[in-house]
Protein backbone atom coordinates (compact mmCIF):
# COMPACT_ATOMS: atom_id res chain seq x y z
CA UNK A 1 0.00 0.00 0.00
CA UNK A 2 1.38 3.19 -0.90
CA UNK A 3 1.84 6.25 1.36
CA UNK A 4 -0.88 8.08 -0.38
CA UNK A 5 -3.29 5.34 -0.08
CA UNK A 6 -2.54 5.39 3.81
CA UNK A 7 -3.26 8.94 4.59
CA UNK A 8 -6.75 8.93 1.82
CA UNK A 9 -8.25 5.57 2.45
CA UNK A 10 -11.26 4.61 0.30
CA UNK A 11 -14.55 5.40 1.97
CA UNK A 12 -16.17 1.82 2.73
CA UNK A 13 -18.41 0.28 0.37
CA UNK A 14 -22.45 1.28 1.28
CA UNK A 15 -25.07 -1.49 0.44
CA UNK A 16 -26.64 -0.72 -2.82
CA UNK A 17 -30.79 0.68 -2.12
CA UNK A 18 -33.13 -1.80 -2.52
CA UNK A 19 -34.73 -1.86 -5.63
CA UNK A 20 -38.28 -0.36 -5.18
CA UNK A 21 -40.84 -3.28 -5.83
CA UNK A 22 -42.69 -3.18 -9.78
CA UNK A 23 -46.23 -1.83 -10.15
CA UNK A 24 -48.47 -4.93 -9.54
CA UNK A 25 -45.58 -8.09 -9.60
CA UNK A 26 -46.21 -10.49 -12.02
CA UNK A 27 -45.93 -13.66 -9.68
CA UNK A 28 -47.57 -12.28 -7.23
CA UNK A 29 -50.74 -11.62 -9.16
CA UNK A 30 -50.52 -15.15 -10.62
CA UNK A 31 -50.56 -16.48 -7.38
CA UNK A 32 -53.65 -14.50 -6.82
CA UNK A 33 -55.36 -15.44 -10.14
CA UNK A 34 -54.76 -19.04 -8.87
CA UNK A 35 -56.31 -18.96 -5.20
CA UNK A 36 -59.30 -17.03 -7.01
CA UNK A 37 -59.75 -20.10 -9.57
CA UNK A 38 -59.37 -23.06 -6.89
CA UNK A 39 -61.30 -21.63 -3.78
CA UNK A 40 -63.85 -19.70 -5.73
CA UNK A 41 -65.08 -21.62 -8.81
CA UNK A 42 -63.81 -25.42 -7.61
CA UNK A 43 -65.43 -25.03 -4.17
CA UNK A 44 -68.86 -23.16 -4.97
CA UNK A 45 -71.75 -25.15 -6.56
CA UNK A 46 -70.98 -26.40 -10.12
CA UNK A 47 -68.12 -24.41 -10.21
CA UNK A 48 -67.26 -23.08 -13.60
CA UNK A 49 -70.39 -24.68 -14.67
CA UNK A 50 -72.77 -22.16 -13.42
CA UNK A 51 -70.93 -19.44 -14.92
CA UNK A 52 -72.51 -20.99 -18.24
CA UNK A 53 -75.07 -21.77 -16.98
CA UNK A 54 -76.27 -18.18 -15.58
CA UNK A 55 -76.70 -16.42 -18.99
CA UNK A 56 -78.00 -19.88 -20.75
CA UNK A 57 -80.91 -19.62 -18.35
CA UNK A 58 -81.60 -16.01 -18.99
CA UNK A 59 -81.62 -16.77 -23.33
CA UNK A 60 -84.04 -19.56 -22.91
CA UNK A 61 -86.51 -18.05 -20.59
CA UNK A 62 -86.42 -15.03 -22.45
CA UNK A 63 -86.68 -17.26 -25.61
CA UNK A 64 -89.68 -19.22 -24.40
CA UNK A 65 -91.37 -16.37 -23.13
CA UNK A 66 -91.28 -14.11 -26.30
CA UNK A 67 -91.20 -16.58 -28.92
CA UNK A 68 -94.84 -17.53 -27.79
CA UNK A 69 -96.21 -14.43 -27.66
CA UNK A 70 -93.94 -12.82 -31.19
CA UNK A 71 -92.92 -14.44 -34.35
CA UNK A 72 -89.91 -12.43 -34.17
CA UNK A 73 -87.31 -10.52 -31.69
CA UNK A 74 -86.77 -6.85 -31.66
CA UNK A 75 -83.99 -7.48 -34.43
CA UNK A 76 -83.54 -10.22 -36.79
CA UNK A 77 -84.93 -13.48 -37.36
CA UNK A 78 -83.50 -15.21 -34.29
CA UNK A 79 -84.42 -14.95 -30.41
CA UNK A 80 -81.38 -16.31 -28.30
CA UNK A 81 -78.72 -14.78 -30.24
CA UNK A 82 -80.95 -11.39 -29.25
CA UNK A 83 -81.32 -11.85 -25.98
CA UNK A 84 -77.20 -13.41 -26.09
CA UNK A 85 -76.04 -9.98 -27.42
CA UNK A 86 -78.01 -8.16 -24.33
CA UNK A 87 -77.37 -10.76 -21.85
CA UNK A 88 -73.40 -12.04 -22.51
CA UNK A 89 -72.20 -8.52 -21.76
CA UNK A 90 -74.56 -7.81 -19.26
CA UNK A 91 -73.59 -10.84 -17.14
CA UNK A 92 -69.63 -9.65 -17.72
CA UNK A 93 -70.12 -6.58 -16.16
CA UNK A 94 -72.01 -8.13 -13.03
CA UNK A 95 -69.32 -10.52 -12.76
CA UNK A 96 -66.25 -8.71 -12.71
CA UNK A 97 -67.65 -5.25 -11.03
CA UNK A 98 -68.92 -7.75 -7.98
CA UNK A 99 -65.80 -9.58 -7.70
CA UNK A 100 -64.02 -6.75 -8.26
CA UNK A 101 -65.70 -4.77 -5.44
CA UNK A 102 -64.61 -7.73 -2.79
CA UNK A 103 -61.36 -7.85 -3.69
CA UNK A 104 -60.19 -6.55 -0.03
CA UNK A 105 -62.58 -9.13 1.93
CA UNK A 106 -61.53 -11.80 -0.31
CA UNK A 107 -57.45 -11.67 -0.01
CA UNK A 108 -57.87 -9.60 3.13
CA UNK A 109 -55.60 -12.01 5.25
CA UNK A 110 -52.67 -11.88 2.24
CA UNK A 111 -52.46 -8.17 1.88
CA UNK A 112 -51.32 -8.58 5.33
CA UNK A 113 -47.79 -9.33 3.49
CA UNK A 114 -45.67 -6.72 2.18
CA UNK A 115 -45.16 -8.10 -0.90
CA UNK A 116 -48.98 -8.33 -1.84
CA UNK A 117 -51.11 -5.08 -2.68
CA UNK A 118 -54.52 -4.46 -2.95
CA UNK A 119 -53.53 -3.35 -6.71
CA UNK A 120 -52.51 -6.52 -6.98
CA UNK A 121 -55.68 -8.22 -5.68
CA UNK A 122 -57.76 -6.04 -8.13
CA UNK A 123 -55.87 -7.04 -11.29
CA UNK A 124 -56.08 -10.65 -10.11
CA UNK A 125 -60.11 -10.42 -9.59
CA UNK A 126 -60.17 -8.39 -13.26
CA UNK A 127 -58.41 -11.13 -15.18
CA UNK A 128 -59.12 -14.32 -13.65
CA UNK A 129 -63.42 -12.96 -14.38
CA UNK A 130 -62.54 -11.63 -17.83
CA UNK A 131 -61.10 -14.78 -18.75
CA UNK A 132 -63.76 -16.28 -17.64
CA UNK A 133 -66.42 -14.46 -18.86
CA UNK A 134 -64.48 -14.77 -22.30
CA UNK A 135 -64.66 -18.77 -22.34
CA UNK A 136 -68.58 -18.51 -21.60
CA UNK A 137 -69.38 -15.78 -24.45
CA UNK A 138 -67.42 -17.89 -26.71
CA UNK A 139 -68.87 -20.91 -25.65
CA UNK A 140 -72.91 -19.40 -26.12
CA UNK A 141 -72.12 -17.57 -29.11
CA UNK A 142 -70.77 -20.78 -31.05
CA UNK A 143 -73.26 -23.02 -29.98
CA UNK A 144 -76.03 -20.53 -31.36
CA UNK A 145 -74.33 -19.54 -34.49
CA UNK A 146 -73.66 -23.53 -35.48
CA UNK A 147 -77.26 -24.31 -34.03
CA UNK A 148 -79.36 -21.71 -35.92
CA UNK A 149 -79.69 -19.72 -38.73
CA UNK A 150 -79.02 -16.41 -37.29
CA UNK A 151 -78.76 -14.24 -40.60
CA UNK A 152 -76.01 -12.49 -38.63
CA UNK A 153 -72.75 -10.51 -39.79
CA UNK A 154 -70.05 -10.30 -37.09
CA UNK A 155 -68.45 -7.49 -36.97
CA UNK A 156 -65.09 -8.68 -34.48
CA UNK A 157 -63.72 -5.23 -34.15
CA UNK A 158 -67.40 -3.81 -32.73
CA UNK A 159 -68.15 -6.62 -30.55
CA UNK A 160 -64.36 -6.71 -28.86
CA UNK A 161 -65.11 -2.98 -28.71
CA UNK A 162 -68.77 -3.85 -26.63
CA UNK A 163 -66.67 -5.69 -24.09
CA UNK A 164 -63.90 -3.94 -23.68
CA UNK A 165 -66.28 -1.06 -23.01
CA UNK A 166 -67.83 -3.88 -20.60
CA UNK A 167 -64.96 -4.38 -18.74
CA UNK A 168 -63.58 -0.91 -18.31
CA UNK A 169 -67.13 0.02 -17.09
CA UNK A 170 -67.12 -2.83 -14.58
CA UNK A 171 -63.62 -2.28 -13.58
CA UNK A 172 -64.52 1.29 -12.40
CA UNK A 173 -67.69 0.33 -10.70
CA UNK A 174 -65.80 -2.28 -9.12
CA UNK A 175 -62.68 -0.52 -7.40
CA UNK A 176 -64.88 2.44 -6.36
CA UNK A 177 -67.20 -0.07 -4.80
CA UNK A 178 -64.11 -2.08 -3.00
CA UNK A 179 -63.66 1.00 -0.98
CA UNK A 180 -67.65 2.24 -0.64
CA UNK A 181 -68.16 -1.24 0.54
CA UNK A 182 -65.11 -1.66 2.82
CA UNK A 183 -65.63 1.84 4.53
CA UNK A 184 -69.25 2.01 4.23
CA UNK A 185 -71.12 -1.65 4.93
CA UNK A 186 -74.36 -0.21 4.28
CA UNK A 187 -73.35 0.76 0.55
CA UNK A 188 -73.14 -2.83 -0.29
CA UNK A 189 -76.81 -3.19 0.27
CA UNK A 190 -77.69 -0.36 -0.94
CA UNK A 191 -76.16 -0.81 -4.18
CA UNK A 192 -77.91 -4.59 -4.35
CA UNK A 193 -81.09 -3.01 -4.53
CA UNK A 194 -80.31 -0.42 -7.27
CA UNK A 195 -78.84 -3.30 -9.29
CA UNK A 196 -81.89 -5.30 -9.41
CA UNK A 197 -83.76 -3.08 -12.22
CA UNK A 198 -80.58 -3.30 -14.72
CA UNK A 199 -82.25 -6.31 -15.60
CA UNK A 200 -84.98 -4.63 -16.90
CA UNK A 201 -83.43 -0.68 -17.64
CA UNK A 202 -80.24 -2.19 -19.52
CA UNK A 203 -82.44 -3.59 -22.78
CA UNK A 204 -82.02 -6.80 -22.71
CA UNK A 205 -85.13 -8.03 -24.11
CA UNK A 206 -86.12 -5.09 -26.41
CA UNK A 207 -84.22 -1.90 -27.91
CA UNK A 208 -83.34 1.58 -27.41
CA UNK A 209 -85.44 2.87 -29.28
CA UNK A 210 -88.64 1.24 -28.47
CA UNK A 211 -88.86 3.36 -25.23
CA UNK A 212 -91.34 6.26 -25.39
CA UNK A 213 -89.85 9.51 -24.69
CA UNK A 214 -89.49 10.91 -22.42
CA UNK A 215 -88.62 8.05 -20.83
CA UNK A 216 -85.72 7.17 -23.56
CA UNK A 217 -83.55 10.05 -22.55
CA UNK A 218 -83.43 8.78 -18.96
CA UNK A 219 -82.71 5.75 -20.00
CA UNK A 220 -79.91 6.99 -22.00
CA UNK A 221 -77.98 8.22 -18.73
CA UNK A 222 -77.79 3.67 -17.66
CA UNK A 223 -74.37 2.97 -19.02
CA UNK A 224 -75.46 -0.56 -19.49
CA UNK A 225 -77.99 0.99 -22.42
CA UNK A 226 -74.85 2.00 -24.67
CA UNK A 227 -72.56 -1.54 -24.21
CA UNK A 228 -75.70 -3.43 -25.07
CA UNK A 229 -76.15 -0.95 -27.96
CA UNK A 230 -72.55 -1.57 -29.47
CA UNK A 231 -72.76 -4.96 -29.03
CA UNK A 232 -75.78 -5.51 -30.87
CA UNK A 233 -74.46 -3.31 -33.87
CA UNK A 234 -71.73 -6.16 -33.83
CA UNK A 235 -73.86 -8.60 -34.74
CA UNK A 236 -76.36 -6.52 -36.72
CA UNK A 237 -75.35 -4.56 -39.64
CA UNK A 238 -78.39 -3.02 -40.21
CA UNK A 239 -78.30 -2.16 -36.47
CA UNK A 240 -77.52 1.77 -36.22
CA UNK A 241 -77.00 2.37 -32.39
CA UNK A 242 -76.30 5.96 -32.88
CA UNK A 243 -76.97 6.70 -29.30
CA UNK A 244 -74.20 4.97 -28.57
CA UNK A 245 -71.48 7.48 -26.54
CA UNK A 246 -67.98 5.66 -25.93
CA UNK A 247 -66.69 9.05 -24.22
CA UNK A 248 -69.76 8.34 -21.65
CA UNK A 249 -69.16 5.16 -20.86
CA UNK A 250 -65.02 5.23 -20.72
CA UNK A 251 -65.28 8.64 -19.30
CA UNK A 252 -67.20 7.54 -16.56
CA UNK A 253 -65.35 4.06 -16.16
CA UNK A 254 -61.90 5.45 -16.11
CA UNK A 255 -63.06 8.44 -13.79
CA UNK A 256 -64.70 6.33 -11.41
CA UNK A 257 -61.39 3.88 -11.23
CA UNK A 258 -59.31 6.83 -10.64
CA UNK A 259 -61.34 7.97 -7.81
CA UNK A 260 -61.00 4.19 -6.54
CA UNK A 261 -57.41 3.91 -6.57
CA UNK A 262 -56.64 7.08 -4.85
CA UNK A 263 -59.15 6.44 -2.12
CA UNK A 264 -57.81 3.16 -1.97
CA UNK A 265 -54.29 4.23 -1.76
CA UNK A 266 -54.80 6.70 1.00
CA UNK A 267 -57.14 4.11 3.11
CA UNK A 268 -56.64 0.70 2.37
CA UNK A 269 -54.44 0.02 5.13
CA UNK A 270 -57.59 1.58 7.20
CA UNK A 271 -60.03 -0.59 6.10
CA UNK A 272 -58.00 -3.96 6.32
CA UNK A 273 -57.31 -3.26 9.72
CA UNK A 274 -60.61 -2.63 11.05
Amino acid sequence: MSLADAQNPAPPLMPKPRQPRRFGGVRTIVALMLREMTTTNSRSAGGYLWAILEPVGGILLLTAIFSAAFRTPPLGVNFPIFYATGIVPFVLYGSISSKMANSLQFSRSLLAYPTVTFVDALVARLLVNLMTQIMVAYLIFSFILLIYDTRTILDLPLIIEAFAMATILAAGIGVMNCYLFSAFPLWQQLWAIANRPLFILSTLFFTFESVPQPYRDYLWYNPLIHVVGLSRSGFYPTYDADYVSRIYVYGLGFGLMLFGLLFLKRFHRDLIDR
